[in-house]
Parts: C-alpha cells; sequence; structure tokens
C-alpha cells in the first residue's frame, strides 16, 4: 500500500507550482471518495493521495518549511491513511444552519459509533471512532469524526468477487441505509484493501 514519506512531500515553492493541478487531481480523485449517508451526514474515505494533499495544504498555511515540522506534520497525519486491511473515513455532520446544527448534535450522541460497512452475508462492521482524540462531550457530538473500519481477510476476498457492498447508521435519531454502494467508489475502496 502507498506510505506518505518525506520523499513524496514537496517542498513549498514546488507545491506553490504545482497546486492549481494537484487540487483538481484530488477534488476529482474524492468524487469517488465519498458516500452521502442521508441529507446531513457525509463520509470521505481518505487514502495516501487525500492526506498527502492535507498535509500539503498544511505546510502552506502554516509556512512549515524546516524539515522537523515538515516530519512532524507527515506524523500527525499517516494513522489516516488505510494500512490495506481498512478504510479510514473522515464523517462530517453537516447542518447549514447554527442553531439546528447545535440542536442536531445534541441529539446524535454517539452516531459515530452507529455508522457501519456491509460486505455481503457477513456480520457489519462497525467503526472505530476518534482513536487521535475524543470529539464529543456528554452533552454533544462533534460535527467531525474519524474513523476506521477494519475488515477480515474474507471480507476483502468477497469483494473481490463481486460481494456487494452496502453502508449504514442505526442511530435512534438518524437511520440510513445504502444496499449497494456506487460501483465507482466501491471500486476505489477495494483498491485500498491488499491482496
Amino acid at each position: 500500500m502507498p506510505k506518505i514519506t518525506r520523499d513524496s512531500i514537496m517542498a513549498l515553492e514546488t507545491y506553490a507550482k504545482a497546486r492549481q493541478e494537484f487540487r483538481a487531481q484530488v477534488m476529482l480523485h474524492k468524487k469517488i471518495r465519498k458516500v452521502y449517508l442521508g441529507e446531513d451526514v457525509t463520509l470521505i474515505f481518505e487514502d495516501e493521495l487525500t492526506i498527502r494533499y492535507q498535509i500539503q495544504e498544511m505546510l502552506r498555511a502554516e509556512k512549515i518549511f524546516e524539515e522537523q515540522g515538515i516530519i512532524d506534520e507527515i506524523e500527525a497525519y499517516r494513522a489516516l491513511v488505510p494500512d490495506g486491511g481498512n478504510w479510514k473515513a473522515t464523517m462530517m455532520i453537516e447542518y447549514p444552519d447554527p442553531i439546528e446544527r447545535a440542536d442536531k448534535l445534541t441529539k446524535l450522541i454517539d452516531i459515530e459509533k452507529k455508522i457501519w460497512v456491509g460486505v455481503g452475508g457477513y456480520e457489519p462492521v462497525y467503526a472505530i471512532a476518534d482513536e487521535d482524540l475524543a470529539r464529543a462531550t456528554e452533552e454533544k457530538t462533534s460535527a467531525v469524526h474519524f474513523l476506521r473500519f477494519e475488515l477480515t481477510q474474507n471480507m476483502v476476498k468477497a469483494l473481490r468477487k463481486d460481494a456487494p457492498l452496502s453502508m449504514g447508521i442505526d442511530h435512534p435519531n438518524y437511520q440510513v441505509l445504502i444496499e449497494q454502494v456506487d460501483r465507482a467508489v466501491r471500486s476505489s475502496l477495494i483498491n485500498d484493501l491488499a491482496n
């Protein structure tokens, strides 16, 4: 599986020249990495390219050019790249109106633990959420969570043999079922899995 290394990160000057084209490439790539779970929850499945873009943007925004700072950013983001046996996703709960958002986040506590992926007839795999730090409180959940879905070898083999991929949320206040994930998204996600 591709890994982010120091050599794969461009210097600020090089990135400034390549940014527009690189950004367009990443935005196109992200289109086949997004799953909309209802109208208000989006999963963006991360991979080496999406996370490398995040690192480049962070280095640019923070004007980090010293070697140790670059290495620190790589280390901070490295855990968000799938390792060949899992999928990793950024989950966003999106309500444009701030008053509605505040209300909904109090009603969606633990939603990040109720997101699942299904492969064929296997038991659903529920997300492991926010391993980096706690994002929710007893009063409300966060609008952004980081998720990991650990798949078994049998699930990976089944996906490669065209088993259906489903996803959903079974929170009492937000329930969604996608019986078949879009083929282009499914293909992109299978590319994250080791043989």
